[in-house]
């Protein structure tokens, strides 16, 4: 038994210790508070690294206001601890447990928790109430007092930070956003991702190897299922066609009881009156392709055996009937008998049955009505030549000097003055009003072109003689301007690109003392010599296959190339294509650039004249067929709306040609005289034509040796 009494004591005993080493209510309080003070702190730090980006001073305030009562709050937990000596090691890490879960959580929902615990209870039910809800420990929330508009205003514009303040209505508090979180609100507005880590193109990760895949994904054999018919299926078939026969049986019922009526076929007659009249024609409208027989005219007088006098006509008028044509010569020539017994036969009989039985047999045939036009009014409406004047008109002075054909001429800017390269090796300078040559160039070879300088303060002359350009001074112009004309055609040293390996140099300057000027010497002949307008580039054509004839633009930096069926627009200073014409020609003679540059006319080797406007199309607007020879070479004028054409027919055209500045309103081309006089040579007949830079002159130069000048 006192064994038995020393064991109970010692069990009590133990009772004791165990309950002295669990916590006691005050000390869990205690242990919990601790735990709030360490987050605290944890916050506390975070406030204070927020301040130290912002310069404000509230979060420096709240920061120090938390870490205070998180000190506080801590030391009373250590105080309370202390007091506390019988906890033992195994008690402080069961309740140190779930203090680090919290801390290791990332849910912003675990870390500040609702202080408003109605849940999903709306709030419109607390609307009279003095309260909002309860907290954790039951107690009422009581409203907050609102304030006026007043204080909020004023508050608004003392507190710089009153911006990212936001009134939580479930709380009845007003909460302030953080950096990060007004990052994030920011983010969420422009459409991203609230976080800025967050990639939203990760590249597809295929978790399937397909390289070694000999097998499919399943290898499982075919379910039977599959090879039986669907009881479903069968079931909306049955159902369909129970449907379907209904609405059939109850259209066969509504057509036996006469509730549907169909449209019953006309019957068409199977015999109608060949002969009948036209008020019956309405009912056989309905033939597809009956025409009514034409009614013969009802016989009258004239077709009487025995008709008056006054109807027969006389034999002159038989006669006149013989010289009309057969639609206006009468059907039907009137003759008189004595007796009805003397009528002949019809000799038309056989004939007009023939026909009338054609009539009838054919008459689906067409209808064809004769439609009289008057030939003029298919001629377009031109305004009269005279309205269109002055223009070209007459030959009013011929300038004789050379031997050969002349083969070019070119005015000088001024006008006063002209020169002519001609067959016989010569080049001749003329004055325009006297006829007078004042000068004249040997060169003892075919002068194919010859140009002036557009500048009048440049008289230079460009003569194209074989494979030679010659730059020849003209003499005309004061002494200041021979002065700059001879400085400008000195050349030094004879120039030449440099060669490189195997190839031949292209050109070469060389001085020409005997003709006072500069010669460019070529690997070719060269064709044509052309000036730009002002005065300070010009080019040259050696003829080949593709390559014909050239221009400058009149206004513009493009430049013309004339193949032997297109013309090609090249810009100058981009240097590449800008827009080729198709002429539709078998060969291109010339071509020639309005002074505005948008119309362009090509001249060809069959005798058309194109005209093409360049904002319109790359085709001709107009194709003019006027001569029966080639052109050989065709020109505008640079102030009057006039243009011309020449060619060995002996014969040059002039048009007038107005371009309007509206864009809706074609081109107005008008023909307005043929300029003969010129005698053909070896079957050429007008080689080359110019206007005169200020009058509505025209210069042709002929194969007879022939200089003319046509004046209005």
């Amino acid at each position: 038994m006192g064994a038995n009494k020393k064991e109970s004591v010692e069990v009590d005993k133990k009772k004791k210790n165990s309950k002295k080493n669990q916590p006691t209510k005050k000390e869990k309080h205690n242990t919990e508070e601790s735990v709030f003070a360490q987050k605290l702190e944890d916050t506390a730090t975070d406030y204070k690294e927020i301040s130290a980006d912002d310069d404000s001073e509230d979060y420096k305030s709240v920061g120090e206001s938390e870490a205070g009562d998180g000190e506080s709050s801590g030391d009373e937990g250590i105080h309370n601890t202390g007091s506390s000596e019988g906890l033992d090691i195994d008690g402080q890490s069961e309740d140190s447990e779930p203090d680090q879960g919290a801390e290791e959580s990332d849910s912003s929902e675990d870390e500040v928790a609702p202080r408003n615990t109605v849940g999903d209870v709306p709030l419109e039910w607390y609307r009279d109430e003095k309260h909002i809800g309860y907290d954790i420990a039951g107690k009422k929330i009581k409203k907050k007092e609102k304030q006026d508009k007043l204080d909020s205003f004023l508050a608004n514009v003392d507190d710089s930070k009153n911006w990212r303040k936001i009134y939580d209505e479930y709380n009845d508090e007003e909460v302030e956003l953080t950096k990060e979180e007004t990052k994030l609100v920011r983010r969420v507005l422009k459409g991203k991702a609230p976080h800025a880590d967050f990639d939203p193109y990760v590249p597809y990760v295929d978790w399937f190897k397909w390289e070694d895949a000999k097998h499919p994904l399943s290898n499982a054999p075919e379910p039977k299922s599959r090879f039986i018919p669907s009881k479903w299926e069968a079931k909306k078939a049955s159902h369909f066609i129970f449907y379907r026969s209904k609405i059939v049986l109850g259209l066969v019922r509504a057509i036996r009881k006469g509730y549907i009526k169909f449209d019953k076929p006309k019957e068409e007659p199977r015999f109608y009156m060949l002969w009948g009249d036209d008020a019956s024609s309405s009912e056989k409208t309905g033939h597809l392709s009956y025409i009514p027989a034409p009614k013969p005219n009802l016989p009258g007088h004239e077709e009487s055996y025995n008709p008056s006098l006054e109807y027969i006509p006389t034999q002159e008028e038989i006669n006149s009937y013989q010289l009309m044509d057969e639609e206006d010569r009468p059907k039907f020539i009137p003759k008189r008998f004595t007796s009805l017994r003397s009528i002949p036969a019809y000799e038309n009989a056989v004939k007009d049955s023939f026909e009338r039985c054609l009539d009838l047999y054919l008459c689906p045939r067409v209808r064809k009505k004769r439609i009289n036009i008057d030939p003029e009014s298919l001629k377009p409406k031109l305004p009269s030549r005279k309205d269109l004047r002055p223009y070209p008109a007459t030959c009013y002075l011929e300038y004789r000097g050379h031997k050969g054909a002349v083969m070019s001429i070119s005015t000088e800017a001024s006008g006063q003055w002209i020169a002519s390269g001609s067959s016989d090796g010569t080049v001749r300078l003329w004055e325009v009003e006297t006829c007078r040559c004042i000068k004249v160039w040997e060169f003892g070879e075919i002068v194919q072109y010859v140009a002036w300088n557009p500048l009048p303060e440049l008289p230079i002359l460009a003569v194209t003689v074989g494979q030679d350009v010659f730059l020849l001074n003209s003499g005309l112009g004061n002494e200041e301007i021979q002065r700059k004309v001879k400085e400008l055609l000195q050349v030094e040293t004879p120039t030449a690109p440099e060669d490189s390996g195997n190839k031949v140099s292209g050109w070469s300057w060389l001085q020409d003392d005997e003709h006072e000027g500069i010669r460019l010497r070529h690997f070719k002949a060269v064709y044509s010599v052309e000036w730009h307008r002002k005065g300070d580039y010009f080019s040259t054509v050696m003829p080949a296959d593709i390559l014909f004839f050239h221009f400058f633009h009149p206004t513009r930096s493009i430049f013309f190339v004339s193949t032997k069926k297109n013309v090609r627009v090249y810009d100058l200073l981009k240097q590449k294509l800008i827009k080729k014409l198709e002429t539709g020609l078998r060969e291109v003679s010339s071509i020639s650039i309005h002074p505005a540059g948008d119309n362009v006319i090509v001249g060809s080797r069959e005798g058309k004249l194109c005209w093409f406007d360049m904002d319109l199309s790359s085709k001709p607007y107009k194709v003019l067929k006027c001569h029966p020879k080639d052109i050989t070479n065709v020109a505008f004028h640079r102030s009057y709306p006039l243009f011309a054409s020449c060619s060995d027919d002996c014969t040059a055209y002039v048009f007038h040609g107005t371009v309007y500045s509206d864009l809706n309103q074609n081109p107005l081309i008008v023909p307005l005289e043929i300029l003969r006089g010129h005698a053909s040579s070896n079957g050429r007949g007008v080689l080359d034509c110019k206007f005169h830079p200020r009058q509505p002159w025209l210069f042709t130069a002929g194969a007879d040796s022939l200089i003319k000048l046509y004046c209005h």
